[in-house]
């Protein structure tokens, strides 16, 4: 398959072993009672296996309404699932899962959801310090709070569980890009798919989407102290083309540097788009 054949949205890109894992939101009905995940293998990001079924939500008691954005990491020598599902109270939050595979299948890790309790979250990523401290950084829904903001809890050593109370980094409307959006008679700032980035040289990133004027763009912060905090600068946008909720991986070898986001964010019309980026120490730019 190439990418113009696969519609997901949310796209994450694990490297593991020469090896490309693509995981994704299934885009169908904006990824609500899809039944789970795929992943899509490859060597070059041009040409990709067919979908394989990584979960099964269904089975889970988990394909309530959204099935969102899964992304993989590798922690203490697994493979954690990090996704967006509907609470049995019809909110949005951040949930856990598990495999010794890439490919799956994933499995519920934990008993409840990461994100706090009577919140409408989602976009759950995974940070871990230079210290090995595991952190949750999400989103707080604009369609809860308006203006949307982006907050991070720590974890436990196992990620079974949230030990702290959630910390808010910052709201979209602070961005001084980010602009707001019709919704329900009024207009929101939104936050979307957060992504943290460390640097070569040190310096820690994180990418995050919201729109401008009407457009959904990929927007980039920077952390002063190189720790994840309140201390930040919000740099310049760094796409801008109707594309977003990205990622940022290295190439199998390690000499290049890509963003991965899905374009257009048009439910039924989405695929995966991979740019090369540059990390220049204390910005991030799209290689023209």
């Amino acid at each position: 398959m190439t990418c113009a054949e696969i519609n997901i949205r949310d796209p994450f890109v694990l490297v593991r072993d020469g090896t490309y894992y693509l995981y994704g939101t299934r885009a169908a009905d904006f990824g609500c009672r899809t039944g789970g995940f795929d992943v899509y293998t490859s060597t070059d990001l041009a040409e990709w296996s067919d979908p394989i079924p990584c979960f099964d939500s269904a089975r889970f008691g988990m394909n309530r309404g959204v099935n969102w954005a899964p992304e993989v990491h590798v922690y203490g020598g697994a493979y954690y699932m990090f996704a967006t599902f509907t609470r049995e109270d019809g909110r949005h939050a951040t949930y856990v899962l598990r495999s010794d595979d890439p490919l799956g299948p994933f499995e519920p890790h934990g008993e409840r959801a990461l994100t706090p309790d009577g919140w409408e979250c989602l976009d759950g990523t995974l940070y871990v310090s230079p210290e090995g401290k595991p952190f949750l950084v999400f989103c707080h829904e604009h369609t809860q709070i308006s203006d949307g903001t982006i907050c991070f809890v720590e974890l436990s050593g196992d990620l079974r569980r949230a030990v702290s109370e959630p910390t808010v980094l910052f709201s979209a409307s602070e961005s001084g890009t980010a602009q707001a959006i019709p919704f329900g008679g009024g207009r929101n700032y939104v936050t979307d798919g957060p992504f943290l980035y460390r640097a070569r040289a040190g310096q820690l990133f994180m990418i995050w989407s919201s729109f401008i004027e009407g457009r959904y763009v990929e927007l980039a912060a920077r952390f002063r102290d190189g720790k994840l905090g309140t201390q930040l600068e919000h740099l310049p946008p760094l796409y801008t083309k109707d594309g977003g909720h990205g990622m940022i991986f290295r190439s199998i070898g390690g000499e290049k540097l890509y963003l991965t986001f899905h374009s257009p964010n048009a439910s039924g019309s989405e695929h995966p788009f991979f740019v090369e980026i540059a990390d220049g120490g204390d910005r991030l730019a799209v290689r023209e």
